[in-house]
């Protein structure tokens, strides 16, 4: 919800996960599913409410990164971080998406007065809304390997700290 151009908290990593995509829909997409595959062994799972939340603000940052971020030839970067949180039931998630377009700085467009923030006969720009609305909180920062830019969004999340139980098959099966 909160919007700011501040570096990440100084909080421990517990895990982090880093691949590059093409800056295609197709690689939107699959950054969003691997993304949400490495969400769910961490501990947030299928079908929770931070599992998806989380996969949209993957999915509308990736989207983003192609979209406007997009320089031919260039492949974007999703990475992942899940921060150690005070609390051991909870994780803070970090999505970063990094292009190498410098030069479109992500601002949420701006909504006349009167007019509502779903209008239907919108076809675009409500990706950062989604971000807005959704993240704890989210900002960019020029790259600093090269040119373009980092876009992140934080939200934290309550884990799953027991594992599901192992369903098991054959004569093992049986109760004792």
């Amino acid at each position: 919800m909160n919007r700011t151009e501040q570096p990440a908290p100084a909080t421990p990593v517990h895990s982090c996960f880093t691949l590059r995509f093409s800056s295609t829909p197709r690689g939107a997409r699959l950054a969003r599913r691997l993304c949400g595959e490495r969400l769910d062994a961490w501990g947030i799972p299928y079908g929770s409410t931070a599992h998806d939340v989380l996969s949209l603000l993957i999915s509308e940052l990736a989207t983003n990164a192609v979209t406007h971020g997009h320089v031919t030839g260039r492949d974007f970067r999703g990475h992942l971080l899940a921060l150690s949180a005070t609390d051991a039931a909870t994780l803070t998630i970090r999505v970063e998406v990094t292009d190498t377009r410098g030069d479109r700085i992500p601002e949420p467009p701006a909504i006349p007065a009167g007019q509502p923030a779903a209008d239907s006969a919108r076809t675009g720009g409500r990706g950062l809304f989604l971000v807005e609305a959704l993240a704890d909180r989210w900002g960019w920062a020029p790259r600093q390997d090269g040119p373009g830019k980092t876009v992140w969004a934080e939200y934290t999340a309550a884990t799953v700290t027991t594992p599901a139980p192992v369903a098991r098959y054959g004569p093992s099966a049986a109760p004792s």
